[in-house]
């Protein structure tokens, strides 16, 4: 794929530079949001940057985690539904959210999360580096990559993980897909990824140098089952581009590609556009700007229920359906905590 695409503006041909900047955001499926929002801010130490609720279903909330300000490339999401039935892992699905920790900081996670009962595997080897498999509270596949040198992102200072270990953002994603060859193709031919590794059954796809939040690896597995996306499962993913006009070029170029492309959708934080991959997992297509302080200031971000303004006039009722959710003050109360974790 070339680097240049182009749109319409008041009949008149755009032409811009286009290049996806790597993972913008992951999006998952949960049970319990109050057991989602302990897990992932005491026990992983992402920072909880936005509480608002799924815009097409506003009776569910939709948490937001990641580094202090929430910048594209560290984002996990998740959709709680209190009672959702447990999903299954298999083909056409994101299989593993992976995110990247500094180096040697895998013996401290695996004393951490074994000291706090979550599930977790041995460190392995892969591709030059090391990683921790664990399973969060609703059995989502989680790893902690170490890659040797340095991941230049900042953790969040003040987060219950000392900042030696803390997570820095996502790494990357595993796809499961019956076969690999068409997803291949959209990845390297449209989407600007190159093939960066291949072994077996498993090929690392990266975009520009291949640095943390880059890549996705696909997994080709003809006998997986086919997925079913709840609780514990991985919704969709989304890549990263750096402005509207761009989204507006992408849309053009997927749509004549043949694959069926939403509409630009207006996420309050970001803009987005969707569709599946040849394999069958849900992509995004998510702007940088606006960002997460739009609507409230960085010092606040994740403490209160957040609305976009065309459900605002609904609040009441919205809140009425919502369960009770304690989110402590992250300069506060995490600072405490962070004491105990460093112990």
């Amino acid at each position: 794929m070339a680097p240049y695409g182009a749109y319409r503006d008041n009949q008149a041909w755009v032409i811009t530079m286009r290049q996806l900047s790597g993972l913008h955001h992951v999006t998952a499926i949960a049970d319990d949001p109050q057991r989602n929002v302990d897990f992932y801010l005491h026990t992983l130490g992402l920072r909880l940057v936005k509480q608002t609720v799924n815009f097409d279903a506003p009776d569910v909330y939709h948490l937001y985690y990641g580094d202090e300000a929430g910048s594209p490339g560290t984002i996990l999401t998740f959709f709680p539904w209190p009672g959702a039935p447990r999903g299954r892992r298999g083909a056409g699905q994101v299989t593993t959210t992976s995110f990247s920790v500094p180096e040697g900081a895998l013996g401290w996670w695996k004393r951490h999360l074994e000291r706090l009962g979550v599930r977790v595997g041995e460190v392995r080897t892969r591709s030059g580096e090391d990683a921790l498999s664990l399973y969060d509270p609703d059995g989502l596949a989680v790893e902690l990559v170490a890659r040797p040198g340095t991941d230049p992102r900042p953790p969040w200072e003040r987060g219950p993980i000392p900042a030696e270990h803390a997570i820095r953002g996502l790494h990357s994603v595993t796809l499961t897909e019956t076969g690999y060859e068409k997803t291949a193709e959209l990845l390297t031919g449209r989407l600007g990824f190159r093939l960066a590794e291949e072994g077996g059954d498993r090929f690392r796809f990266a975009l520009a140098d291949g640095s943390p939040s880059t890549m996705v690896d696909v997994i080709c597995s003809p006998e997986a089952p086919q997925g079913l996306v709840a609780a514990g499962t991985v919704h969709h993913v989304a890549w990263r581009t750096p402005d509207d006009s761009q989204q507006v070029s992408w849309r053009e170029d997927l749509v004549d590609a043949g694959l069926n492309v939403t509409p630009i959708i207006d996420r309050q934080y970001f803009h987005s556009i969707y569709f599946r991959e040849p394999g069958g997992v849900l992509f995004e297509i998510a702007t940088d700007p606006p960002g997460f302080a739009i609507d409230e200031p960085l010092m606040e971000l994740g403490r209160r229920l957040r609305l976009p303004p065309w459900l605002e006039p609904r609040r009441e009722e919205i809140e009425r359906h919502l369960p009770p959710l304690k989110v402590p003050d992250p300069y506060e109360e995490i600072e405490r905590a962070g004491g105990e974790a460093s112990g």
